[in-house]
């Protein structure tokens, strides 16, 4: 089973930042997980929120700013041990990422068709060379359909938080997935077994717990979405 860190390492590190990235790198960890959104000015930034407020201190809304506007705001404002840590472009992030065998990009929701269709066309862009290790993941039904839309050589795989069962399964496959990333909570033994019987790739997030790691990994599961990546590393016994 794959380690994939959450964010980065969340638990671990500044939250997708590059010296959280540097991070699971200097671990021996090749996998990753991280988010993604587009500017104004068309950059494509590593942030989970639309606010910089939880991880800044700073109630700034994203959107409203340029590329070039991003150096006040510390990701590593709670993190004392840290030095500042920049809200990183995804060009930059990619550059800790050349010898990554599993990179998940999930581009965070839009607003319209077209938001989606511009981001996805940049994104594709910037991610040249990393076809074979890159999915790019989504919530979003207008990311997927932009995909689609644009004949994309890109693998990319649906993610899920609402409890709709085998009706998600048969949504990823519409949408012409490999994968399906279920929340923790709902990920049963059955449908499990549903999403693999279906030839869907599984992503399990986010998991902290070690048994349940453990538990996962014998199911079969490829890939555990975890905030504590060393933490997983030394109790499944393993390395990437």
């Amino acid at each position: 089973m794959r380690i994939i860190g959450h964010r980065g390492a969340r638990g671990e590190a500044p939250e997708n930042t590059l010296g959280g990235f540097q991070h699971i790198h200097d671990l021996g960890i090749r996998a990753v997980e991280f988010d993604v959104r587009q500017l104004k000015d068309g950059e494509l930034i590593i942030m989970h929120d639309d606010n910089f407020l939880r991880t800044t201190g700073i109630d700034q809304k994203l959107y409203d700013l340029k590329s070039t506007e991003l150096e006040p705001y510390n990701q590593a404002n709670i993190w004392m041990d840290w030095e500042k840590q920049i809200t990183p472009t995804l060009s930059q992030s990619l550059n800790i990422m050349q010898d990554f065998e599993h990179i998940e990009v999930e581009v965070k929701a839009v607003e319209t068709d077209e938001q989606a269709e511009k981001l996805i066309i940049e994104l594709q862009k910037q991610l040249k060379g990393f076809e074979q290790t890159a999915i790019i993941t989504s919530f979003d039904l207008k990311i997927h359909q932009a995909l689609l839309q644009q004949n994309s050589h890109f693998k990319h795989g649906l993610l899920i938080e609402d409890d709709i069962k085998e009706k998600a399964i048969e949504q990823a496959l519409v949408l012409n997935c490999c994968q399906i990333g279920w929340m923790n909570q709902l990920a049963t033994d059955a449908l499990i077994k549903a999403t693999q019987n279906a030839d869907l790739a599984i992503s399990i997030w986010t998991v902290n717990d070690t048994e349940r790691a453990k538990y996962l990994r014998d199911l079969g599961v490829q890939g555990l979405i975890t905030d504590f990546p060393e933490l997983m590393q030394k109790a499944l016994n393993q390395t990437q």
